[in-house]
């Protein structure tokens, strides 16, 4: 390699970690957090808020939606709060396939971004679950679940809207391959449904990105930022 050609690959992977969109993820005393769905555990007020949500392919921002995440020695959390005022929930079987015709909020996680493999953990207003192993592209493994016992989901209804609360043991991400060192790969993203009849049309788009697709995916390489989990 030149010094010319040395110089370029520097400053292109300059380029590339300073355009990846990073969420630091700040740790609290502890081994695990007391979670109700209400989001009013008194931790909760040393995280950062993201709030700068948009429609990616609406090119508006979305002022519904907050998105926090805290860590113990353990335990990762992250707690969503929804303000919508019409809520819509599919609700037949109870099958967790009727999450992805519902309000929603979602978690992509990812091993690396070729997305050889990768994990979605799609959360309704019910604390319904729909989670999945996925590989590029788009080829789905619905019959997976989480490892048991390293997931938990509560919820709350509230006047305006809905919070999701999420605990995720660390050694479950560890083991999937989803946390390596102080980083987790990640999409944040919530699906706002207009129409429970089940098709696309129906829903809304909502990220903390924008993904590089002309048409709404979330399943592509660009829809991820990283989680940074401090010390």
């Amino acid at each position: 390699m030149t010094y010319l050609s040395y110089i370029i690959f520097i400053m292109a992977t300059v380029t590339l970690v300073e355009s990846t969109q990073t969420y630091r993820v700040r740790k609290v005393q502890g081994t695990a957090l007391d979670i109700t769905g209400k989001g009013d555990n008194p931790e909760w007020k040393k995280a950062i808020e993201l709030s700068d949500f948009i429609y990616p392919w609406e090119n508006k921002k979305s002022t519904a939606m907050t998105f926090k995440a805290l860590h113990t020695r353990d335990w990762f959390y992250c707690l969503y709060e929804v303000k919508d005022d019409d809520i819509k929930v599919y609700v037949k079987t109870n099958d967790k396939s009727e999450v992805a015709r519902s309000e929603r909020v979602e978690i992509f996680f990812r091993k690396d971004e070729r997305l050889l493999t990768y994990y979605g953990l799609v959360l309704d207003p019910l604390a319904r679950i729909l989670d999945y192993e996925a590989e590029y592209h788009r080829k789905f493994n619905s019959n997976w679940t989480w490892p048991k016992g390293k997931l938990i989901v509560k919820t709350d209804r509230t006047n305006h809207g809905y919070t999701v609360e999420v605990a995720i043991d660390k050694e479950s991400l560890k083991s999937l391959g989803l946390l390596s060192g102080q980083k987790i790969e990640a999409g944040i993203f919530r699906a706002e449904c207009d129409d429970i009849n089940g098709s696309e049309e129906g829903m809304k788009w909502i990220s903390w990105l924008k993904p590089n697709s002309e048409t709404p995916d979330f399943h592509i390489p660009s829809a991820f930022g990283v989680l940074l989990l401090e010390d």
